[in-house]
């Protein structure tokens, strides 16, 4: 505390004095060993605290863009920019949708390295790893490890035909998770043969930057996958709220904010909070009634063997069917209806909404909170306006994760095509003994004479 009070005395401001002191003993707890510091462990140690100032970003919005919005007020021209780029990024997923969903499966997987660099960059920058042996390498080399176990499960599980077809498939599905821990072995050996006695506090730090990265960023885009195959209703709907809350929320903040909701964000507002609430709300339940019109988007994404393609036919279950709904004696009053027909799907979007309003927007404050304590405004400046591509997605891992649950939870029920893959892959002789405990067993039930 002297210390502190020492630095903040400069120019007898209280007030300066104080929120310094503050500032000082919030950070006090991500302050790393310092050289020569009291109470640190061994001057051969790194320095690696947070860094004074956020690192230089330039200025990467396109010259037709600035020169169009020359002459407005800072506030407008941020408005207009990120307006314009957020109609642009639309327009592209739009056409991602159109080209089915192994585009979509490409794009998550873009997306996914990319926002792992940008957090891993980071960490680079903040933690002055420059010479940090083999950061860089085993940093990438986790994330092939990370990424081919995920998509090595999807691979069986969606893929048994032709996993079936394909013998070095096979060995490889078979062996699959042995093959997994042990390439992460390898990469965790290499780790412990890179420790270097003056950067071992250091080291030790950027491992576990590195793997919580991974759990963050890769495990989340994986369940976006996994939601996808689901249908790719599950997918562009829970997408979709996320994006209308986000630009719902700032067009209300933008024009109507006053009252600051969280310290974390000081740009948010209860206004644009509870507007892009009652936004989303309507959108959800509009947009599932739209998609869930069309077998392409309700249907599971399965790849079919025959023709070497990933299919979307099927027969609509029933959360896509239309019911109707016998409503309270208390809204009948009102609106003087007795029944509505809807989607049970339609139900179902008013939870995801709804999650997408009140709690998605915390993996926001989560991101800003993590940019604050490391002193940068943006993850990166990939997209002007609206900052790294993690700044554009930290409450779309979030919205994914729920979606996976949810379907887990509440939707998903026994899937016969992925019990016929399985019993694909037993030998001949466990093939006919559950053949003939299923023949018993619907015998039993009537189902089948008993003569055969």
């Amino acid at each position: 505390m002297t210390e502190l009070r020492r630095r903040g005395g400069g120019d007898g401001d209280p007030d300066s004095l104080s929120e310094t002191i503050s500032d000082k003993e919030a950070d006090g707890e991500d302050r790393l060993g310092v050289p020569g510091e009291p109470g640190t462990e061994g001057d051969s140690e790194s320095k690696a605290g947070t860094p004074d100032a956020p690192p230089s970003t330039t200025d990467n919005t396109p010259q037709f863009l600035n020169k169009a919005v020359e002459g407005l007020n800072p506030r407008w021209k941020n408005w207009w920019i990120r307006g314009v780029l957020s109609l642009a990024m639309i327009s592209a997923f739009f056409m991602m949708i159109y080209l089915g969903p192994i585009m979509l499966i490409l794009v998550v997987m873009s997306i996914q390295i990319k926002c792992f660099q940008e957090i891993i960059d980071i960490g680079y920058r903040v933690y002055h790893s420059y010479e940090l042996p083999w950061f860089r390498t085993l940093c990438w080399y986790f994330l092939i490890c990370v990424n081919y176990f995920f998509y090595g499960e999807t691979l069986a599980e969606y893929f048994g035909a032709l996993v079936q077809r394909e013998e070095p498939l096979q060995f490889l599905v078979r062996y699959h998770r042995f093959i997994s821990f042990a390439l992460y072995l390898a990469g965790f050996c290499m780790f412990v043969l890179s420790l270097v006695k003056k950067h071992y506090r250091l080291q030790f730090y950027m491992f576990a930057w590195t793997h919580v990265t991974l759990l963050i960023v890769v495990t989340q885009s994986h369940l976006v996958i996994q939601n996808l195959f689901e249908g790719m209703i599950w997918f562009l709907v829970p997408v979709s709220i996320v994006i209308c809350n986000d630009i719902m929320a700032y067009l209300f903040g933008f024009f109507f904010g006053r009252t600051p909701l969280i310290k974390l964000s000081p740009k948010k507002t209860w206004e644009g909070f509870i507007g892009g609430f009652f936004g989303t709300l309507v959108f959800g339940f509009i947009l599932a009634y739209l998609l869930a019109q069309f077998q392409y988007f309700v249907c599971p994404v399965e790849y079919d063997s025959e023709s070497n393609r990933f299919t979307v036919q099927c027969e609509p279950s029933d959360i896509f069917v239309m019911h109707e709904y016998t409503l309270p004696f208390a809204v009948q009053n009102i609106i003087r209806w007795e029944t509505v027909t809807l989607y049970p799907y339609q139900i179902h979007s008013v939870a995801l909404s709804t999650f997408g309003s009140l709690i998605g927007p915390f993996g926001g404050f989560f991101a800003s909170g993590f940019k604050r304590a490391f002193k940068i405004k943006d993850f990166a400046d990939t997209i002007p306006g609206h900052g790294g591509i993690m700044d554009r997605f930290d409450c779309q891992y979030l919205m994914a994760t729920f979606t996976h649950v949810y379907i887990a939870s509440f939707i998903r029920g026994p899937n016969p095509y992925k019990v016929l893959q399985q019993l694909l892959v037993l030998q001949p002789e466990q093939q006919l003994s559950i053949f003939k405990t299923l023949r018993d067993r619907l015998q039993e039930k009537g189902m089948l004479p008993s003569t055969m």
